[in-house]
């Protein structure tokens, strides 16, 4: 694309106003800009217009799809929504991106994926945490060897304390369940930071407490990958006490995430036999750059949608656990 890439947005929603993020993103990185947005409710295309009031604002997808000249979409609407919605443009020749989760089944996430093949365009998922200090500083200590080759990995996340109720991201009709939200995130980042093949997800999920609300109280899923590596990833409103976020064993040391930095064992010859190594950032550029730059041919797509459908398949292959009792295969294609 030598010209500037026109943005548009389907997905104004007030909570976390995500929709506005994604078009300032667009706004102030160059070489992109958001000229459309579509919100069915009325009062948030009208926001969305207030906000930028150069834009082209819609309440209906068919109509922006038709009427708007625009090259790439984002879709920032509830998880049972981003496959077919994301469908719908990659089908009518936009590039696409998909706020994270993916969506809500791996068939879902294969149906994206041979849209935007069938129709020669990007897809790629707003994974922007991979940018996040903690994980990308783990990522380092594990790839410069200095706890030795990773063999076992915990992920930790939650509290106790009731769901909104009047949400949708409490309804599991609408949101996938307790998994979808930050336990995409987390899924995302263990899979960044393991590089063995998965063979088998476990899964175990609770519904013990919050009665009110279709989501699971308690999640968690345990990988096993290659080579003997175990992860075990839980999510919960239901724990009084939780523990660190990352506790990762090598053959030759261990990592511990604490506030602002990884506690660090070592046994490898040359390095402290106990050090603090601080959180730090991701260089190089970030999301929306990459994105531009992919657009235009000048750089590989750091967020790949087989990544993200990685994500998904573990996801939905736990609960699938949880319900059998046994482990279930990860099927090769989808690893």
């Amino acid at each position: 694309m030598a010209k500037e890439i026109r943005g548009a947005v389907i997905g104004y929603g007030a909570a976390f106003n995500m929709g506005k993020h994604h078009a300032q993103q667009m706004m102030s990185t160059e070489g992109i800009t958001c000229v459309a947005v579509c919100d069915r409710d009325k009062s948030r295309a009208e926001a969305a217009k207030e906000d930028f009031p150069h834009i082209n604002a819609y309440t209906d997808v068919t109509d922006m799809l038709k009427e708007e000249d625009f090259d790439y979409v984002a879709v920032v609407l509830p998880h049972n929504l981003h496959a077919p919605i994301a469908i719908q443009c990659l089908e009518a020749g936009k590039h696409t991106i998909v706020e994270k989760p993916m969506c809500i089944t791996i068939g879902e996430a294969t149906a994206m994926i041979h849209a935007a093949e069938k129709n020669n365009v990007m897809l790629s998922v707003y994974h922007n945490r991979r940018w996040d200090a903690d994980f990308w500083t783990l990522k380092e200590i594990v790839e410069s060897g200095l706890i030795g080759t990773v063999f076992h990995v915990e992920m930790w996340g939650g509290g106790y304390g009731p769901p909104n109720p009047n949400w949708w991201r409490s309804d599991k009709k609408i949101s996938g369940g307790h998994f979808y939200d930050w336990g995409a995130h987390y899924l995302d980042w263990l899979l960044n930071v393991i590089p063995e093949k998965m063979i088998n997800v476990t899964g175990f999920f609770h519904n013990r407490v919050w009665h009110d609300i279709s989501n699971e109280d308690h999640v968690q899923a345990v990988i096993r990958f290659t080579h003997g590596v175990v992860a075990d990833v839980q999510m919960s409103s239901i724990a009084k006490v939780g523990k660190p976020r990352w506790r990762v064993l090598g053959t030759h040391g261990a990592a511990v995430s604490e506030s602002g930095h990884f506690k660090v064992w070592s046994e490898v010859e040359g390095q402290p036999k106990e050090q603090e190594v601080a959180y730090h950032g991701r260089p190089g550029p970030g999301y929306y750059q990459n994105l531009v730059a992919h657009m235009n041919g000048k750089a590989e797509l750091i967020v790949k949608p087989e990544e993200a459908r990685r994500v998904i398949a573990v996801m939905e292959l736990a609960e699938l656990s949880s319900d059998t009792h046994r482990a279930e295969t990860v099927p090769y294609e989808f690893d």
